[in-house]
């Protein structure tokens, strides 16, 4: 029998996911439901789903489905979402809410205007050159050699927001379709890895990502993140400063301090609509 399900769809830069209040239930999603509802033929379509769960740490706990069913720590891009779902629903205008995800408890600055939260400044945590979802050698240092199959080796950044990063600096952004699922699974990332393809600008980032689980993307916060953290520490950018990083789906402000300790990011998000949904049985 037919599951009905109240959905939400929001995006932030073209970056769109299916929001699900599951505060009433505490019960999560699998990975068949992810699926079905980010395929863009067959169910709803977007790029991820955020489930919505009870917290004892934050107004609620944020789980971020991948559109092939895997979970991301964390998502720069759905965390707006998620925080324009909450405030909103709420009916009322807080100055900041704090979010548990996979990447910690965040507090999260929504912005306000005609239709509610119209953008989202995240206290995103520290960014990180050793961690679990690194290459196990990493030792600190901001540099690394990615090697794939048929190319010489890559110069890039391993960096952890959270959810782990590989950041090519330099690299043509064309080369994202081509060689973002082959770094995606690079065997030195235990969990793979989101892929970042940079264009140094004078003032700020060009930025290409490669999704880990989900492809190329119009905006990834997370990846913007990196890029930055990235082009700081090759000093190509100054730190503590607000740097514009222009994705496909449009810009995004973020600020890296010298010691890294918190990551700053900020961008719009846009509610597109609401509905119920019928999930097939067995998802």
């Amino acid at each position: 029998m037919e599951a009905r399900e109240r959905i939400f769809k929001y995006q932030g830069l073209g970056n769109d996911f299916v929001v699900l209040d599951r505060r009433g239930t505490g019960v999560d999603i699998g990975a068949a439901t992810s699926r079905w509802m980010c395929d863009r033929r067959l169910g709803i379509g977007g790029d991820g789903v955020l489930a919505l769960l009870p917290s004892e740490r934050g107004v609620a706990r944020m789980v971020v489905h991948n559109a092939d069913g895997s979970i991301a720590e964390m998502c720069g891009n759905g965390l707006r979402c998620a925080v324009k779902f909450l405030v909103d629903d709420s009916g009322q205008t807080p100055g900041h809410i704090d979010v548990e995800t996979g990447a910690g408890v965040l507090t999260c600055y929504p912005s306000y205007g005609e239709g509610g939260v119209v953008a989202v400044d995240i206290s995103m945590g520290p960014a990180r050159l050793v961690a679990p979802n690194l290459p196990s050698g990493a030792t600190g240092q901001p540099f690394l050699d990615a090697e794939v199959p048929g190319h010489p080796p890559l110069r890039a950044s391993a960096v952890s927001m959270g959810n782990p990063h590989l950041v090519l600096l330099d690299q043509p952004l064309e080369d994202a379709s081509r060689l973002g699922p082959l770094l995606e699974h690079h065997p030195s990332f235990p969990d793979r890895t989101n892929v970042e393809f940079v264009r140094v600008d004078p003032d700020g980032l060009t930025v290409v990502v490669w999704e880990r689980g989900c492809g190329l993307t119009q905006a990834c916060g997370t990846g913007a993140c990196a890029s930055a953290v990235a082009a700081v520490l090759a000093k190509r950018l100054p730190a503590d400063a607000w740097l514009r990083v222009t994705l496909p789906g449009g810009d995004l402000r973020i600020r890296v301090p010298a010691d890294l300790s918190d990551i700053r990011l900020r961008g719009p998000v846009a509610f597109v609509f609401e509905g119920v949904v019928a999930v097939p049985s067995g998802r």
